[in-house]
């Protein structure tokens, strides 16, 4: 999720892009607003006759993608079937970029990013867009529970997947009313209604979305959104109960925030998870990847892995093409799915470069321990938290690029339900903590301080009886990945995982627009850019990109 607000309205537009009014103009770059990572805008049913967002262009554009993550693949679908020829250009070996694979040793196969999937809506409308059934090529399973919760003080709690059972399972567990939770929950869904669906969907640096009447009805309500809290006060006046409020505030992290310092305006996220409910594709995460790398295949898309783009091409203010291996190829078009800090540092040499927007605070980052453990535990779910005891100071640390010596502990077990996953009897996790971007830290022995750690809270929540460190002889084979490897291996600069943060009011503003301002033909999408990290906002990035590709606008230079 992002936070969305209004910037740069004094920069020239195109002549087809009147200014919005003088007087609104002032108003919302002074208080606007916000919006979510992961989820996104409600879809309605795709039909094969009207293709959702479908842009109309000429048969003859040559368009260039730099990057197979899930954002180049989804925009390549999108760009192939409205008629462009299209090569998606790749430097590691296979398509997915985070949404990649890996086994180890004894049969242990991990996803190796992204572990919760919701919206599965704007993966099936690809297939839609292509004329196919998406239920031939792509399958997923609603969960009937999102995660089961453990807290120092022994409380334990599995959140169901509906928000109605979520409301009532909550107020039996918590100290908390059951009219409070509901009051939340229906809170949530009123802002993601005033504000979602307008802005998620639309590129937030056109003054046509600034004119559309929904967006205007948004701004009269920008007082009840609680833009000016955080969302840790937001959840602290609502539920009172501090595990309750603990819960709650985690979903920041969804988009690698602070619940101390993000707006308020992202209470809404559980609204995502718990009304459009999260789910899990049949084969494991990396099917999504893979289902639409095959359907791009089918539309005619080109992948060149092992092919790392030097540097993209221009003449003058309009894009020429690409530079692969010191040979120039020329396209009307291209969309970097690149970190767009590293896109302009490595293949824009001499472009002016946005520098507040590329300056940012960074997103959290991540330390991943990838376990292959030799029995089971039937005490975990798919997805599992196990909570710190001082919340506020684990996030301080991470603002003070280092980690807490009480850290919260994600667990995924993809074998719960993928049995393939892990052999008979074992399980695979996907242990994570959240960790600052690398700014140069030691990772090594911060990594190992880490470990220790984890393997015995761990421990401690499983078993409370047993030897602090128990758990280390279950764990037959393992992986580490830290933040400097997230950038090595997936090339999110510093290793942030969402981009930049959504710590203040303007972070969805000062994210960079889905076109170039200076160099026509040239756009951007992924998590590093509008309108965020995470799978739905790189899916919703590529249908933005598609949009304005299809308009081709000419961007002019400010």
């Amino acid at each position: 999720m992002a936070v969305c607000f209004l910037w740069h309205y004094s920069v020239p537009r195109p002549k087809e892009e009147p200014r919005p009014l003088a007087g609104v103009v002032p108003y919302v770059a002074r208080t606007f607003l916000l919006l979510p990572k992961r989820q996104a805008v409600e879809w309605t049913h795709c039909k094969k006759d009207k293709p959702f967002g479908r842009p109309t262009v000429s048969p003859s554009m040559k368009t260039a993608v730099i990057g197979a993550g899930i954002a180049g693949l989804a925009a390549a679908v999108r760009l192939a079937a409205a008629g462009h020829a299209v090569d998606v250009y790749e430097t590691s070996d296979g398509p997915g970029g985070k949404l990649s694979e890996f086994s180890l040793p004894g049969g242990y196969r991990f996803d190796f990013g992204p572990s919760l999937f919701t919206m599965p809506q704007y993966v099936d409308e690809l297939f839609v867009l292509a004329g196919e059934d998406p239920r031939d090529h792509f399958n997923y399973t609603r969960l009937p529970e999102v995660c089961r919760y453990w807290w120092p003080d022994g409380t334990r709690f599995t959140a169901p997947a509906s928000t109605a059972d979520l409301v009532r399972s909550a107020a039996e567990t918590f100290d908390v009313p059951e009219r409070a939770v509901r009051e939340f929950m229906d809170t949530a869904a009123r802002k993601y209604e005033l504000t979602g669906r307008t802005f998620l969907e639309k590129s937030l640096h056109k003054a046509s979305t600034w004119l559309d009447p929904q967006v205007a009805y948004a701004m009269l309500k920008i007082p009840g959104l609680d833009l000016f809290k955080s969302m840790h006060e937001v959840h602290e006046a609502a539920l009172k109960d501090p595990r309750l409020v603990q819960l709650f505030d985690r979903f920041a992290t969804y988009n690698g925030s602070n619940p101390y310092k993000a707006p308020g305006l992202l209470s809404m996220i559980p609204h995502f998870e718990h009304h459009f409910g999260a789910y899990l594709p049949a084969g494991g995460m990396y099917d999504i990847a893979t289902s639409i790398y095959e359907l791009g295949r089918r539309l005619g898309v080109r992948y060149h892995f092992n092919q790392r783009v030097d540097r993209i091409e221009r003449a003058g203010t309009q894009v020429r093409g690409i530079q692969v291996n010191s040979k120039e190829i020329r396209y009307d078009t291209v969309v970097c799915n690149m970190d767009v800090w590293l896109a302009y540092d490595r293949l824009l040499p001499g472009a002016r470069q946005p520098k507040i927007t590329l300056n940012q605070q960074k997103s959290t980052s991540a330390v991943i321990f990838y376990w292959g453990i030799d029995r089971a535990f039937p005490e975990l779910g798919l997805h599992n938290i196990f909570f710190s005891k001082d919340y506020a100071g684990e996030f301080s640390r991470l603002e003070d690029g280092s980690l807490s010596d009480d850290v919260t502990i994600y667990v995924n077990v993809s074998s719960k339900l993928v049995a393939a996953d892990a052999p008979p009897g074992h399980e695979n996790w996907f242990v994570m903590v959240n960790a600052p971007a690398d700014t140069g830290q030691d990772w090594e022995a911060m990594t190992a301080r880490l470990r220790r750690r984890v393997v015995a809270a761990l421990g401690k929540h499983l078993a409370p009886a047993s030897p602090p460190a128990w758990l280390e002889r279950h764990i037959r084979t393992e992986r580490t990945v830290t933040p400097p490897d997230i950038e090595r291996l997936t090339g999110s600069h510093q290793g942030a995982l969402y981009g930049t943060s959504s710590n203040n009011r303007m972070a969805a503003f000062l994210r960079h627009p889905n076109f170039s301002r200076e160099i026509a033909g040239l756009y951007f999408l992924g998590g590093s850019v509008h309108p965020g990290g995470g799978l739905p906002l790189c899916l919703l990035s590529a249908r933005i990109v598609a949009d304005l590709v299809g308009r081709q606008r000419t961007i002019t230079s400010p």
